[in-house]
């Protein structure tokens, strides 16, 4: 039996290159659509059986090392120790391996990308238009998406006439059947580009760097995406773009933070202006805004001043803007500060000796009340 090499007409040491060439000159010419002697057809089948082993660098390793025709090392595959095979057999009648009616289509979509961009907190509030560096797949400039170069095209495969099949004989327990393969002249496109483009290999796209602006809408949080269509990876020969999804990520701001839509800050206020009321000037994403501290406010008390939080993201209107007090007790006083302190306690008497608890009216000052005379 002639091993695939003579088959195909070539020395054990040929490349890849050299293999594909000698069996596209011999299927020329074995074709059974273009040679009707007796054996054409056999020799077409053993001549395409050489090429699909040898141009598999694991199957022809395999045959290389065992023998095995088929170029695997399993205990199953390909045996054809009755004349046929059980791959084939399978390929026959469910479709196993084989290839799918008429060719394959060049064109593949391009994956999506997913990008994240940080943004100020106040970008948050009003929205904010970004530029992205992207470094991404493009469509070749050389080629136009075509694979080929300029003034070239791809050409119909004369194997398989540009089927993207071809068509062999195969002796079964049934018979002689016929059975489709995927065309691996063409590798089921149909067609063949002789002329690739230098530029993209015949990709169709590149590599590249690319300056994207996106608008990111007012009320957007950490962890929104934003999915742009069209502008991920462009597609293979020309195919359609995947899309791009943008990440956002809000950075921490000094002075504000965040509740829903709402925006909190805290205004520390010494304790003499808690007492005595005062205007303060608040510096806001809005610009200066005054608010009223009235006297006698205490530490904890909100203030509020409506909608100047966060757009809502689906809606109209913002969130508010809470204020909390913080009022400031003094830790260091001179001998004339502590001296005024001490007659306003006396005047308001209240110079303690022990602390107290504050009587909330609860379950245990009604059990006080009740037995406190017992």
């Amino acid at each position: 039996m002639s091993s695939h090499y003579e088959v195909l007409g070539v020395p054990r040491d040929a490349s890849g290159e050299e293999i594909k060439k000698a069996y596209r000159k011999l299927a020329r010419t074995l074709h059974p659509d273009v040679n009707s002697g007796d054996d054409a057809a056999e020799q077409f089948k053993a001549v395409t059986h050489a090429y699909e082993v040898l141009s598999d660098p694991e199957k022809r390793r395999v045959y290389d090392t065992t023998g095995n025709e088929n170029g695997t090392d399993n205990g199953f595959g390909g045996y054809s120790g009755s004349g046929f095979a059980f791959q084939d057999i399978f390929d026959t009648f469910f479709g196993g391996g084989g290839a799918a009616a008429g060719p394959a289509s060049r064109v593949r979509r391009g994956q999506d990308a997913l990008v994240e961009v940080r943004i100020d907190l106040k970008d948050a509030v009003f929205g904010v238009e970004k530029t992205l560096e992207l470094e991404t797949a493009v469509v070749c400039e050389t080629c136009d998406g075509s694979c080929c170069q300029p003034g070239t095209s791809p050409e119909r495969c004369d194997i398989c006439h540009g089927a993207g099949q071809v068509q062999r004989p195969v002796r079964s327990i049934l018979g002689q059947v016929m059975t489709a393969a995927t065309c691996p002249s063409c590798q089921g496109f149909g067609t063949v580009i002789k002329d690739p483009c230098n530029e993209c290999n015949g990709q169709g796209r590149v590599r590249s760097h690319r300056s994207l602006s996106i608008k990111i809408p007012a009320g957007v949080s950490t962890g929104t995406r934003i999915q742009l269509s069209g502008h991920g990876e462009a597609g293979i020969a020309g195919g359609p773009s995947g899309d791009l999804y943008v990440q956002v990520r809000v950075n921490p701001d000094k002075t504000y933070t965040r509740d829903g839509d709402d925006l909190q800050a805290a205004l520390k206020v010494p304790m003499t202006a808690a007492a005595l009321g005062t205007d303060v000037e608040l510096e806001t994403f809005d610009g200066p805004q005054t608010i009223s501290i009235k006297p006698g406010t205490q530490s904890g008390e909100v203030i509020t001043l409506h909608e100047l939080g966060v757009t809502h993201l689906r809606g109209y209107g913002r969130g508010d803007l809470k204020v909390r007090i913080q009022v400031e007790t003094p830790t260091k006083l001179d001998a004339e500060q502590e001296e005024l302190l001490r007659k306003l306690a006396g005047l308001r008497d209240e110079e303690f000796t022990e602390g107290k608890l504050a009587s909330s009216g609860g379950m245990f000052a009604k059990l006080r009340d009740k037995f406190g005379n017992l």
